[in-house]
């Protein structure tokens, strides 16, 4: 009894002290963060650059699908960097739109595309230059940057395969204009739409290149993380036509806009 007495005593008279270190380390750790931040703003404001290079991660919505992309930035100047991107997305065509139809035996089937021809992933690989264009983050923690630039596209087709009842079997096909042409367009064979594991075997490669614009507002300017929000245009031309949708005009020259947000890390 004896010791848990002494022990219960003991933790009575040490908590306090512990809690007030533990304040005193949390307050002593926001001072050496504003003398940091404070240091950087006076050395950017001075012309000597802080940080050198970033990595980050992007995720982005456009006007014809969605894609991420991975960014590592180079320094040049506190004014200037040079920004590596790889971007892999999806693009959609504007009339595409998910049918629900009903098998044979009456059950509702997984979604089908309605004469969709091949899904559409353009991979870009390209070189940007940053300009900045406002500082202050110091005053009120944003700067904004102007980004230019462009580089090669990889444009990956997959087939799109449906899954069909014909007079014979059941099986996957996809559109090739003659003899799976009127199974693939006739609803009342359908099964079920394609999976995620489809086409991948046929896929087909149409070269191209990019030309991408941008405005970057980026809120971790003194941090040691990026954290941004983007806006931007994308020109894409490719080599040849790129066939999305039966009975619809193929196009070669693609236009989108696009808004993003990217995290990262600077060092």
């Amino acid at each position: 009894m004896k010791k848990l007495f002494l022990l219960f005593i003991s933790a009575v008279l040490i908590t306090p002290c512990i809690a007030q270190e533990t304040k005193a380390s949390s307050k002593t750790k926001k001072e050496e963060r504003k003398l940091r931040i404070s240091a950087i703003a006076k050395q950017e404001e001075e012309g000597v650059i802080k940080h050198k290079k970033h990595t980050a991660f992007g995720l982005k919505l456009t006007t014809d699908g969605y894609g991420g992309f991975l960014e590592i930035a180079r320094a040049q100047s506190v004014k200037r960097s040079l920004l590596f991107q790889l971007d892999i997305a999806e693009r959609k065509h504007p009339k595409e739109e998910k049918t629900q139809y009903f098998s044979q035996f009456a059950f509702p089937t997984s979604p089908i595309i309605f004469g969709k021809l091949n899904f559409f992933y353009p991979v870009k690989i390209g070189v940007q230059q940053q300009f900045l264009l406002g500082n202050k983050g110091n005053k009120n923690g944003v700067s904004i940057t102007g980004n230019f630039g462009g580089g090669l596209i990889a444009g990956l087709l997959r087939p799109y395969q449906i899954e069909v009842q014909t007079d014979s079997s059941v099986a996957y096909i996809k559109y090739d204009g003659n003899d799976t042409a009127q199974t693939f367009l006739n609803p009342a064979g359908y099964i079920r739409g394609p999976g995620l594991g489809k086409g991948w075997n046929q896929l087909k490669v149409t070269p191209g290149l990019y030309v991408k614009t941008a405005l970057r507002f980026d809120f971790g300017k003194y941090n040691e993380l990026v954290n941004a929000a983007e806006v931007g245009l994308t020109t894409e031309f490719y080599s040849k036509k790129i066939p999305q949708m039966v009975f619809n005009k193929e196009k070669q020259f693609f236009f989108s806009a696009y808004v993003c947000i990217l995290f990262g890390k600077r060092k």
